[in-house]
């Protein structure tokens, strides 16, 4: 991906060390490599950002890999024959930046990205070093592509479920580009003028850099502070600064 003239300029303005942080972006798309996915050509803008500055980023699409539907971290465990999310994870785990992506189909995000979610939310008991749950101390954002209505409600909908597992989430921590309603031209088609629009690319531009100072805060800071958000501490009957049931 080629970034603009303005885009190069930031990135090279930039007096910030970002080269030991490391980006997941999951393509909630509906097509399997190597078919065109749209949501990928917008997924290429902050990825190109990224890795100006020295980020590791890796892209990957869940529809490509036989993940099996339910809540538990290895449904393997719950009767399925193959779950490739246990490796997924791994990439998820290792990333301090995670940004979601769907495309928009009746108003929706694409049910894979559901999945992804949902998926995601399997793993959110499991805790980090600090017993704090185990997304603490990480970012969150998500691009959004589609020829009707509805990236907002989407955007809304990925950005409260990640927020709700554990997941900080930047200002202005989503993107999208939406052609005209109905059949059309989609964002990397001939004409459709998505590469070039200037709202969906400041918007990108914005969303990345938010991503990667928040992301740079909290690796420099240790992760999210610690209090007040433990559950192995609620577990073992801490109330920080509630008066503590065992020690009366």
């Amino acid at each position: 991906m080629t970034l603009s003239k303005r885009q190069v300029e930031l990135c090279e303005s930039s007096n910030w060390d970002f080269s030991n942080l490391k980006a997941l972006f999951l393509n909630c798309t509906l097509k399997r490599s190597p078919e065109l996915s749209h949501t990928q050509g917008l997924i290429d803008i902050s990825r190109a950002i990224m890795e100006k500055n020295g980020i590791s980023v890796e892209v990957v699409r869940p529809v490509d890999y036989n993940i099996a539907y339910g809540v538990w971290p290895d449904m393997t465990t719950q009767g399925w024959a193959e779950d490739d999310w246990p490796d997924i994870f791994e990439k998820v785990k290792a990333a301090h930046i995670l940004v979601l992506t769907s495309a928009i189909w009746l108003g929706e995000k694409t049910s894979v990205c559901t999945k992804t979610i949902e998926r995601l939310y399997a793993n959110s008991h499991l805790l980090n070093e600090h017993g704090q749950y185990a997304y603490y101390g990480r970012v969150g954002g998500c691009l959004i592509t589609g020829n009707e209505d509805g990236a907002k409600h989407c955007a809304m909908n990925i950005l409260y479920s990640l927020q709700h597992l554990g997941y900080v989430i930047p200002p202005q921590a989503d993107a999208g580009w939406l052609g005209e309603a109905g059949p059309g031209p989609s964002y990397l088609d001939s004409g459709s003028g998505g590469p070039e629009n200037d709202f969906t690319n400041r918007n990108t531009t914005f969303m990345t850099w938010n991503l990667m100072h928040v992301a740079r805060m909290l690796a420099d800071s240790g992760g999210f502070p610690v209090h007040g958000n433990q559950r192995s501490l609620w577990d073992a009957g801490c109330r920080f600064d509630h008066p503590n049931p065992l020690y009366r």
